[in-house]
């Protein structure tokens, strides 16, 4: 064989490995389609249902998948129970008492494995669906999830706990490096705190700015304090967006311009030019917010995926195989 043959058949095989790792490595649109065709079905039925019986559910679920992926990427390791020799992420800060939906996610990954036959669909993909099926539920925008992500064997309760989940009392430039942190932009930010149209906040979350921020609407203000005092009553809700808590609309942007953000971290959106404007776009603009929304779910499902060979697919969500 000449040295010319011999070089062309080693770069052919060398690009064709490489096309082949970076196939299967990357995440699809259709990855369950051949495996387990009515695996998309089966979780939008258990999530409806869901969702109908507690429409506070949806955020639940919408913020687990938030919080999963800042943590060590979309990995599913949030789901985890804490073991002899693990710390689960459910112990952290930002997910005691507050992360909930693990029954419902229960329900799915039965539910799925029944209509695939065997555990085909990981539990990362069952948070990255069931999220955008929740949104869907409560009147918001539709998106093609993409999927393929592996499920971690591990999970990091320091992690969860060292500031990779924003805080409530995030100021403007503490929101923008976390999202920045993770690969998410200043449009990225504004539009995916859109969630806080629906679900609800505990009382120790925002009572510090009902109480000392001065860039709160006064009323508004005062009627909470009826819910949250300065003593006690720290799992107290009120709802994210008092206007409409149960429906996936710009509500919650229109509470900003009137200085009615629940959370002090929400309200630090309008202090920046660019962020401002978006929120002023967003409130306007209906059609442009679903758009941005996606994209941004879209962008943030893919933090950190394993793919591949990495990780498993648990029988379990709450533990490794």
């Amino acid at each position: 064989m000449s040295s010319h043959r011999f070089f062309s058949k080693f770069f052919y095989t060398l690009v064709l490995a490489t096309l082949t790792t970076t196939t299967f490595s990357a995440l699809t649109t259709n990855y369950y389609d051949y495996t387990c065709p009515n695996a998309l079905s089966t979780i939008k039925s258990v999530v409806k249902a869901a969702v109908q019986r507690e429409n506070r559910m949806g955020a639940s679920l919408l913020r687990l998948h938030f919080h999963d992926c800042f943590v060590n990427g979309c990995d599913g390791s949030i789901l985890l129970d804490s073991t002899p020799s693990m710390d689960s992420e459910k112990n952290a800060n930002p997910n005691i008492n507050s992360a909930r939906g693990f029954e419902v996610v229960d329900e799915i990954k039965d539910a799925v494995d029944k209509a695939c036959g065997k555990p085909v669909v990981s539990c990362a993909d069952i948070l990255a669906i069931a999220a955008r099926d929740s949104v869907v539920a409560l009147g918001g925008p539709s998106w093609k999830v993409k999927l393929g992500r592996r499920d971690s064997k591990t999970a990091s309760r320091a992690d969860a706990d060292s500031g990779n989940i924003p805080g409530p009392a995030f100021s403007l430039s503490q929101l923008i490096k976390n999202f920045d942190n993770q690969g998410l932009n200043e449009k990225d930010l504004v539009a995916l705190s859109g969630a806080h149209t629906i679900g609800f906040s505990r009382c120790f979350l925002f009572r510090d700015r009902i109480y000392k921020d001065n860039n709160i609407n006064a009323y508004f203000a005062k009627q909470l304090q009826n819910v949250c005092p300065r003593e006690g009553g720290d799992s107290n809700l009120a709802p994210l967006d008092s206007v409409t808590s149960a429906k996936f609309d710009v509500a919650y942007y229109s509470q900003l311009i009137k200085k009615k953000g629940l959370l002090h971290s929400d309200q630090e959106l309008l202090k920046g030019g660019y962020t401002g404007a978006l929120v002023r776009k967003y409130r306007r603009d209906t059609r442009t917010f679903y758009k941005d929304f996606a994209k941004s779910m879209i962008k943030m499902g893919n933090i950190k995926p394993l793919t591949g060979k990495q990780g498993e697919v648990r029988y379990n969500c709450r533990r490794a195989n």
